[in-house]
């Protein structure tokens, strides 16, 4: 089985971030904290940006952010993961290829946790909606946009964020936890069967973030100390922009982040 067993660490100047001037960026997930963020960073560093999210008032709040610092006109593609089917990707990838004719790379913060809870408890319900936003929407959109991406030239990657496999595979991560082990598993097969079309796939692990994903796992947690969502959305762009093509396949290791940063 190919999956992700290696590590790498960005470099100091990886977290200034990097210029996407003239690349089209979707990101999944843009209503949460990460999602959000990530869409300001590559926006302000002159990507053409697609918010995707399930939610229309907060995409157009950011949608309206964005064009008030004058950056490239974003657009607004509204989806609801937990009922996405194969169509929907499908669709998806007419639109950009229709609109601009190539992706230029993915960043996919979406992902959903109900709560820490016993597998004896959990409803199955939550269990295949909780499954489909975290491995099966990857796969359909990894599927679908490989068209999209392919037609880049400009080192095409899908980069997702993914969680502490070592935390998050323990009791009563249930579904979620299922999810990121079978996720790195996706990621490491896509790296290794797209590295001669020069797609690329990566994971990047950030430390702890004050965000209200994490605060449904940890109850009262306060968010003094946690990281806030922007220092890894610079880091982003530079991994969209720069990250060697070895690194295709590999959790890039952002938990240690450098003073300043």
């Amino acid at each position: 089985m190919t999956e992700l067993l290696t590590s790498v660490v960005p470099p100091e100047q990886a977290w200034a971030g990097a210029g996407l001037g003239g690349r089209q960026i979707l990101v999944v997930g843009a209503c949460g904290a990460l999602g959000r963020a990530c869409a300001l960073a590559a926006a302000d560093r002159g990507a053409s940006v697609v918010l995707l999210g399930r939610r229309v008032a907060p995409l157009e709040k950011l949608y309206d952010e964005i064009e008030a610092m004058g950056a490239p006109q974003p657009a607004i593609y509204p989806l609801n993961l937990e009922g996405a089917t194969p169509a929907d990707f499908a669709d998806l990838n007419t639109r950009i290829i229709g609109g601009c004719g190539r992706l230029d790379g993915i960043i996919y913060a979406a992902g959903r946790l109900h709560g820490l809870t016993p597998i004896e408890h959990f409803e199955p319900e939550e269990w295949l909606r909780t499954l489909q936003v975290g491995l099966h929407a990857p796969f359909l959109l990894l599927q679908a946009l490989l068209p999209a991406l392919k037609a880049s030239s400009a080192n095409p990657t899908a980069l997702f964020f993914v969680d502490d496999i070592e935390r998050c595979t323990h009791a009563y991560w249930g579904a979620y936890g299922v999810a990121q082990a079978a996720l790195r598993a996706l990621i490491g097969m896509t790296a290794s069967e797209w590295s001669a079309q020069g797609v690329r796939s990566l994971a990047l692990l950030p430390a702890p973030i004050a965000s209200a994903f994490r605060r449904k796992a940890y109850v009262g947690e306060s968010a003094d100390g946690l990281l806030a969502p922007g220092c890894y959305a610079r880091l982003s762009t530079w991994l969209l922009a720069y990250a060697p093509a070895e690194w295709s396949g590999s959790v890039v290791d952002a938990r240690q982040v450098p003073l300043g940063a």
